[in-house]
């Protein structure tokens, strides 16, 4: 069995996978096409015109399922292993609202282009990195209550670390955006300006470098999460990185047939049922 095959450790896996894949494939295709400069571009520009535009759009649709998929299961494992500490429980319900928020703004980047709605686009790119942190740093915070029963020091300062590095990258970008005039082009005009003839350039670079490592702070973060979801290791372990994880389904049969209601089912149940003490 291959380490990602182990218990759902594909769901991070496949998390990070695609969204990168979506990241840098939209930038091939904008870049073949000669719609953006190579060199470092916004990510949204990247998707801004057809076709690449439709290729952002459905991947990161696709990344938003995986996303909320993923959070769900640490939420669900946590709950789990720590179901007799309040405190771990209510920063847990927290973390999964501000985890799905932040991937309701994912989706919200991935169909609201920002040369059409910019501001809801801005909204969007907020949800998703702003919330976000904020998502990181509850994990973080949790990841510290758990340890060493649960996780191990190692654990917490990685994620520490990656929490650190979207900060810090979500404070360049801030700095930098407001001298970047390039937010403010026509669509049509994606391609960066020259060197010696605009004084916003290098503003306008620090803001793309840091916003291409803000995304990539947050697949990193997501890295951290494999070796939980995997199937190995003992819950009675001291330095527990990877609990027993596994998702079921239960069936309840509501009826005889798929053309009748559960209603009527119980109806013909009872029925049978008198007649039968009788």
């Amino acid at each position: 069995m291959w380490w990602f095959q182990q218990g759902l450790s594909f769901l991070p896996v496949a998390l990070v996978v695609w969204s990168a894949a979506s990241f840098v494939f939209s930038y091939i295709t904008a870049i073949v096409l000669h719609h953006v400069d190579p060199l470092v571009p916004y990510i949204s520009d990247t998707g801004t015109i057809p076709p690449e535009r439709c290729l952002f759009g459905i991947m990161l649709n696709v990344s938003t399922f995986l996303g909320m998929a993923t959070m769900y299961v640490r939420y669900k494992q946590v709950s789990a292993l720590s179901p007799e500490k309040p405190k771990i429980l209510r920063l847990n319900k927290l973390g999964l609202r501000l985890g799905w928020m932040s991937c309701f703004g994912l989706c919200i980047i991935a169909n609201f282009q920002k040369c059409i709605l910019y501001y809801i686009h801005v909204l969007g790119a907020c949800l998703t990195f702003g919330v976000g942190s904020i998502y990181m740093l509850v994990q973080t915070i949790l990841s510290y209550l758990m340890q060493p029963e649960l996780h191990s020091k190692d654990i917490f300062w990685a994620r520490l670390a990656v929490f650190l590095w979207s900060c810090s990258s979500i404070l360049s970008s801030i700095l930098c955006l407001g001298s970047d005039t390039k937010t403010q082009q026509p669509p049509q005009d994606l391609h960066l300006f020259e060197l010696n003839h605009h004084h916003g350039y290098t503003p306008h670079m620090i803001s793309t470098v840091s916003e291409w490592s803000l995304a990539f702070s947050f697949l990193s973060f997501f890295l951290t999460y494999i070796r939980d979801f995997q199937v190995k290791g003992s819950y009675h372990s001291l330095f527990l990185n990877s609990p027993k994880i596994s998702l079921q389904a239960a069936v309840t049969l509501q009826g005889q047939t798929l053309h009748k209601s559960p209603g009527s089912f119980r109806a013909e149940e009872q029925a049978l049922l008198i007649a039968g003490s009788i």
